[in-house]
C-alpha cells in the first residue's frame, strides 16, 4: 500500500500551535484513508460525511445526528500517564473533531507499567510529545497535537471539552471555574492504585437529546377514552413498556383523528397495557386502530461547578455493597491532594507515618465539611489504604476509569446518554491479598523497573508470579486487543516460563479499526492474531506471546489437547459467539482452569470470573430465550420493523444459502433424493422444487440473467404476493363475527410499483443480483447505471390473482392444515431433475451471512428487503445501523443433558415430558439433520415403539449411522405449540450425550 508523502503535511484544526507544540501526525497517512474528511470537518463538522465503514458499530449506538455533533468538538486531554492515554485513545477512536495532548512532565520508569505508548528509551522525555505520534496513528480523521506549555485561559478557550488527569486540586479548581463560566465541559479523572475518581461538569444548561439511547418504543392501540385525561389501552399481546414522564405521538388512529400528528404528549402509566394522556373529552369518538410511539424529547440538565460540587457532592454508586464509601473517598482524595501540596510528593508505598498523616488531614477536612457530606465516623482504614497505594499506577484500573471518562466525553460532545451526576468513586480493594502483612514497605518500594507502579500496590512477589503465568487468549478482536494490552502492561507471561498464546482465525477489516486499537489502516487484510501480538511486543518487549489462527472446537482438539490445557494457568475468552464460549467453558471445567469471560453489545457489557471449586461456570446459567415471531406474522401479517427484518433474514437464507447447499448435496450424495422423500409434510416438495429452480428454471448463464432474476423476484415479493393476499382478504373484508379483518395487529398492505429511479428499489436489485451471481460463481457488478439499463430489457409478466390459493391466518390454522403432498408432483420432479452425471464439476456456493463486511452486499440486501416489506405494510423503515440489535441474540438454543443422574440416557418420552414441564412446550415434530425422530402424525405403533427408546438409539436407527465416540452432543430441531395451542418458533436443542 502506498502512503502519502510527508511533504504534504498541512495545518489541522484545533488551537493555534504554541511553543513546544506538535500538531502534525508523525506517520504518513495511507492513501485509502485520506485525512481530507477531517479537514472538511474542521470547518463545519455538520456538513462532513461520516465514514460508515469505519464508524459502523458506533453509528449503531449513537446514530448519525449524535455522531455529527461529536465531530464538531475539539478535546484537550491533560496528563499523559496511563489514565490520560487510555482516555485519549478512546476519544480519538470515537471520532471527535480534534484532540490535543498536554503534559509538562517527563516519563518515569513507573509510567511504563500503564502508559502503553511509552518505550524504555522514552524515559526522561516529555510524555505528550512521545505519545502524540503513536496516538495520531489511531484515526486518520482526527488530528492529534501535543502541547507542553501552561494551561492558560486563552489556550483553554479553544476547546469544547477539557479532560484533566493527574492534576493538583488547585489546578482542577482553577480550570474548573474557568470552564464552568465559559461553557466548556469538564471531566476530571484520577486513579491511585486500586482507587479511581471521576467528576463531570457539563455546564448549567446542557441539552440532553436522549437519556438512554434505546430505540423508541411503540405499541398498537385498541381503545382511547373521551375523558380528562383520556386513557389509552394497548393490545394485550405485549406490555407497552412506557414509563410515566415519557412523551408519545400517535398515528393511524381511526375516528379520534385529532390524535394523529399531535405534538408529543406526556403520559402517566396506569398499568402494563394502559396509560393516560391529555384531555380528550372534546375529541371525536375513537373507532379503531392506531400506533403510539415514544418520542425522545430534549431536556436541559444542570451541573454545579467543581468548587461548589466539591463542598456539596452528588455521588453515582458503582457498588451498592459499598454504599457509604463514596463520601469517605471524597474526603480521602482531598486529604491526598493536601498531602501532595505540603510534601511535594505522594505518600510512600506502605509507609505508616505517611498514612497516619493522611488520616489526620482527612479528619481535619471532615471536621470543616458540611454535616451532610459524612454523617458517620471517618473510615480511617480506607484512608490508610489510599495512602499505601497512592504511588501505584495500575493498567486495568486505568482502563476502567479511562473507559468511563471517555464515555463522559462522548456524552458531553454528542448530547446522548445521561452523564454522571457528578462524582463517581471506585475501589477494587478485593484484589489485595488476604494476608496483608505480606505487603511491606520494602516489598513495595520502587526498583527502577517498568513495573514499579504495580509493585507499589501488590509488592514484588506478585510481579514475579505474573511473569511465570501461561495464559490462553481466545479472540483478538475489540476485547482481545484491550486484554493483550493489559497483559503486556501488568507483565503477564513476561518472565521465565511465562507465555500468552492468542488464537483468532479472522483477518482485519476496516470496520474493526474504530474499536480494535492495536490495528492500523495499513493492517487491513492481515491476520488479527499476528498483528495484535506484534503490537503488544512493541509495548513490552519482555512479553512472550505466541499467535495462532485456529478456531477452537472439536476439530482442533488435536492441537489444544490434554498437554496443552494442563500446562495453562488460565484461559481468557474474547469471543463474539455463544457456542465457542460454551465450548471453552466446558474445556476449562474439565481441566479445572480459571476462565475470564467477557462480552459487549452496544453500550452493554458483561464480565464473569470462573474459578474452579469456587464459582459456577459460564454454562451454569443462561438468559431466557427471546420471544419468537409467529410464522404467519412473518409471512403475511407483519406490524413492526422487527418482523420485516426477520423476514428479510429468512429470505437471505432461503435464496442464497439453503438452495445451494441442497444442490451440492444432490450432486454429490446418491441417497439425497431418497432421504429427502422421507422428510415430513411438504418438506420433500419444497427441497426438490428449490433444487429444480436452481439447476433448471432459474439457473443464470450471465450477469444479465442475475439482474433479470432479481427484478422478477422483486415483483414476486413486493407486488404479486401482496396482490394475491389482498385478493384473498380484501381491505374491507369482515370476520365471521363482523369485525374488520384488517384491524388490531393486522395491517392492510399495498403492492409496490417498481421504479428503477427509486434508490431503495435499485439497492435491492444490486444486492440480490450480486448475491445470486455469487452462488453460481459468476462475476457481479457495482455499476448502478449499467444495471438500470439492463432492467429496461427485463420482461415482467402481467400478474393475475388466482382463486383457490390458501393463505393461513394463524399458526394454529397452518399447523392443522392438510400437509399431504401430491405424489405425482414428486415423481415429476424426480424425473425432470438433471442427472448429476450430466453436470460434471458443477457446484454452487452457499453464502453464510456476515454482518461486519460493508462490501459483501449482505447487509445491503437485509436493509433493502426489510424496508421494502415495511413499505408494503406502512411500517416505519429502519436505517442500516438498527439491524445489528435485531439480527443476533446471545441465547438461541436449549441445552438438554441426555444422561440422567442415574447414568441412564433420556428416552424420547422423557425428552417430550421435559419440554412440557420445563418450557410448557408441546413438541409436534422432532428431527436430527434429515432424520425425523418424532411427529404428532406418526403411526401409533411406531410411536409406541420409540417412546421408551433412548434418544441416541433412535437417531442411530433412523439415520442408519452409528454415533462415533467423538460426538459429544446432537443438534435437534423442534416444532412446538405453546400452552395455548399456538405454533411458536423455538431455538434448536443441544442434546449432550457425553
Amino acid at each position: 500500500m502506498s502512503s502519502s508523502p510527508l511533504s504534504k503535511k498541512r495545518r489541522v484544526s484545533g488551537p493555534d500551535p504554541k511553543p513546544g507544540s506538535n500538531c502534525f501526525p508523525a506517520h504518513p497517512v495511507p492513501s485509502e484513508v485520506s485525512i481530507a474528511p477531517a479537514n472538511g470537518m474542521a470547518k463545519n463538522g455538520s456538513e462532513a460525511d461520516i465514514d460508515e465503514g469505519l464508524y459502523s458499530r458506533q453509528l449503531y449506538v449513537l446514530g448519525h445526528d449524535a455522531m455529527k455533533r461529536l465531530q464538531t468538538s475539539s478535546v484537550l486531554v491533560s496528563g499523559l500517564r496511563g489514565l490520560g492515554v487510555e482516555i485519549a485513545k478512546n476519544i480519538i477512536l470515537g471520532g471527535v473533531k480534534a484532540v490535543t495532548l498536554h503534559d509538562q512532565g517527563a516519563a518515569q520508569w513507573a509510567d511504563l507499567s500503564s502508559q502503553f505508548y511509552l518505550r524504555e528509551e522514552d524515559v526522561g522525555k516529555n510524555r505528550a510529545e512521545v505519545s502524540q505520534p503513536r496516538l495520531a496513528e489511531l484515526n486518520a480523521y482526527v488530528p492529534v497535537c501535543s502541547y507542553t506549555g501552561p494551561l492558560t485561559e486563552d489556550f483553554l478557550s479553544n476547546f469544547q471539552v477539557v479532560v484533566l488527569t493527574s492534576s493538583p486540586l488547585e489546578e482542577q479548581l482553577r480550570v474548573g471555574e474557568f470552564c464552568h463560566g465559559h461553557g466548556i465541559k469538564l471531566v476530571v479523572a484520577d486513579t491511585r492504585g486500586l482507587f479511581g475518581q471521576l467528576f463531570c461538569d457539563f455546564g448549567e444548561e446542557m441539552v440532553l437529546m436522549d437519556a438512554n439511547g434505546e430505540q423508541p418504543l411503540s405499541a398498537m392501540v385498541s381503545m382511547v377514552t373521551k375523558d380528562s385525561p383520556g386513557v389509552v389501552t394497548c393490545l394485550d399481546e405485549a406490555r407497552h413498556g412506557f414509563e410515566s414522564g415519557d412523551f408519545v405521538t400517535f398515528t393511524e388512529v381511526q375516528g379520534m383523528s385529532e390524535l394523529n400528528g399531535i405534538s408529543p404528549v406526556e403520559i402517566r402509566v396506569l398499568g402494563p397495557y394502559t396509560f393516560s394522556i391529555c384531555d380528550t373529552a372534546r375529541f371525536s369518538d375513537y373507532v379503531r386502530g392506531g400506533i403510539v410511539t415514544q418520542v425522545k424529547v430534549p431536556k436541559k440538565i444542570n451541573f454545579k461547578s467543581l468548587p461548589v460540587s466539591l463542598a456539596e457532592p452528588e455521588f453515582v454508586m458503582t457498588d451498592f455493597a459499598k454504599f457509604s464509601r463514596p463520601a469517605h473517598l471524597h474526603v480521602a482524595f482531598q486529604a491526598l491532594h493536601q498531602f501532595c501540596s505540603q510534601r511535594r510528593r505522594l505518600p510512600h508505598p506502605q509507609n505508616q507515618p505517611d498514612a497516619l498523616e493522611m488520616v489526620n488531614l482527612a479528619q481535619a477536612i471532615k471536621g470543616t465539611a458540611s454535616p451532610r457530606l459524612l454523617q458517620e465516623d471517618l473510615d480511617e482504614e480506607l484512608v490508610r489504604q489510599l495512602a499505601y497505594m497512592a504511588a501505584g499506577d495500575l493498567a486495568p484500573v486505568n482502563a476502567f476509569i479511562g473507559g468511563l471518562a471517555a464515555q463522559e466525553v462522548m456524552k458531553a460532545c454528542s448530547g446522548k446518554f445521561m452523564p454522571i451526576m457528578q462524582w463517581l468513586y471506585f475501589d477494587a480493594l478485593e484484589c489485595l491479598p488476604e494476608d496483608r502483612e505480606a505487603l511491606t514497605e520494602d516489598s513495595c518500594r520502587p526498583r527502577q523497573t517498568r513495573y514499579d507502579g504495580q509493585v507499589a500496590v501488590f509488592g514484588s512477589h506478585l510481579q514475579e508470579k505474573l511473569g511465570k503465568q501461561k495464559y490462553f487468549l481466545v479472540g483478538a478482536g475489540a476485547i482481545g486487543c484491550e486484554l493483550l494490552k493489559n497483559f503486556a502492561m501488568i507483565g503477564l507471561g513476561c518472565g521465565d516460563g511465562g507465555e500468552v498464546i492468542v488464537t483468532d482465525m479472522d483477518t482485519i477489516e476496516k470496520s474493526n479499526l474504530n474499536r480494535q486499537f492495536l490495528f492500523r489502516p495499513w493492517d487491513v487484510t492481515k491476520l488479527k492474531s499476528d498483528t495484535a501480538s506484534a503490537a503488544v511486543r512493541q509495548m513490552n518487549p519482555q512479553m512472550h506471546v505466541t499467535s495462532h489462527q485456529n478456531r477452537v472446537g472439536p476439530d482442533t482438539e488435536r492441537i489444544y489437547d490434554d498437554n496443552f490445557f494442563q500446562a495453562l494457568d488460565g484461559v481468557t475468552n474474547a469471543l463474539d459467539n455463544v457456542d465457542t464460549r460454551m465450548y471453552m467453558d466446558r474445556r476449562c471445567v474439565y481441566y479445572r482452569k480459571p476462565l475470564l469471560e467477557s462480552g459487549t453489545l452496544g453500550t452493554k457489557g458483561n464480565i464473569q470470573v470462573v474459578i474452579p471449586f469456587l464459582t459456577e461456570s459460564y454454562s451454569s446459567s443462561q438468559d431466557p430465550p427471546e420471544k419468537s415471531i409467529p410464522i404467519c406474522t412473518l409471512k403475511n401479517f407483519p406490524n413492526a420493523i422487527e418482523h420485516t427484518l426477520q423476514w428479510a433474514r429468512d429470505e437471505f437464507e432461503g435464496l442464497f444459502k439453503q438452495p445451494a447447499e441442497s444442490v451440492n448435496q444432490y450432486l454429490t450424495d446418491p441417497k439425497f433424493v431418497e432421504r429427502t422423500l422421507r422428510l415430513a409434510g411438504t418438506q420433500p416438495l419444497e427441497v426438490l422444487e428449490a433444487v429444480q429452480r436452481s439447476l433448471v428454471l432459474q439457473r443464470p448463464r450471465s450477469w444479465a440473467d442475475c439482474v433479470a432474476w432479481a427484478c422478477l423476484h422483486w415483483h414476486s415479493q413486493y407486488a404479486n404476493n401482496i396482490r394475491q393476499l389482498l385478493h384473498n382478504f380484501p381491505p374491507e373484508q369482515l370476520t365471521s363475527s363482523g369485525a374488520p379483518f384488517w384491524s388490531g395487529p393486522k395491517r392492510c398492505p399495498h403492492p409496490l410499483t417498481f421504479d428503477v429511479h427509486n434508490p431503495l428499489h435499485l439497492d435491492y436489485i444490486m444486492a440480490a443480483a450480486n448475491l445470486f451471481a455469487q452462488t453460481y460463481g459468476l462475476v457481479g457488478s457495482r455499476d448502478r447505471t449499467a444495471v438500470a439499463t439492463l432492467l429496461q430489457t427485463v420482461h415482467v409478466p402481467e400478474f393475475t390473482p388466482k382463486s383457490g390459493v390458501k393463505i393461513h391466518v394463524s399458526d394454529q390454522e397452518l399447523q392443522s392444515a392438510n400437509t399431504s403432498v401430491d405424489d405425482s408432483r414428486l415423481e415429476e420432479l424426480k424425473t425432470t431433475l438433471p442427472s448429476p452425471e450430466k453436470l460434471p464439476g458443477f457446484k454452487m456456493y452457499p453464502i453464510d451471512f456476515e454482518k461486519d463486511d460493508d462490501n459483501n452486499f449482505h447487509m445491503d440486501f437485509i436493509m433493502a428487503a426489510s424496508n421494502l416489506r415495511a413499505e408494503n405494510y406502512d411500517i416505519a423503515p429502519a436505517d442500516r445501523h438498527k439491524y445489528y440489535d435485531n439480527e443476533w441474540t446471545l441465547w438461541d438454543r436449549f441445552e438438554v443433558k441426555g444422561i440422567q443422574p442415574g447414568g441412564k440416557e433420556m428416552t424420547l418420552k422423557q425428552f417430550l415430558d421435559y419440554f412440557k414441564k420445563e418450557h410448557k412446550l408441546e413438541i409436534t415434530m422432532l428431527s436430527q439433520g434429515v432424520s425425523m425422530l418424532y411427529s404428532f402424525f406418526m403411526p401409533a405403533a411406531k410411536l409406541k415403539e420409540r417412546l421408551d427408546q433412548p434418544m441416541t438409539e433412535i437417531v442411530s436407527r433412523v439415520s442408519k449411522r452409528k454415533l462415533g465416540r467423538h460426538v459429544q452432543a446432537l443438534v435437534l430441531e423442534l416444532c412446538c405449540n405453546d400452552d395455548s395451542g399456538e405454533d411458536v418458533e423455538v431455538p434448536y436443542v443441544r442434546y449432550t450425550i457425553r
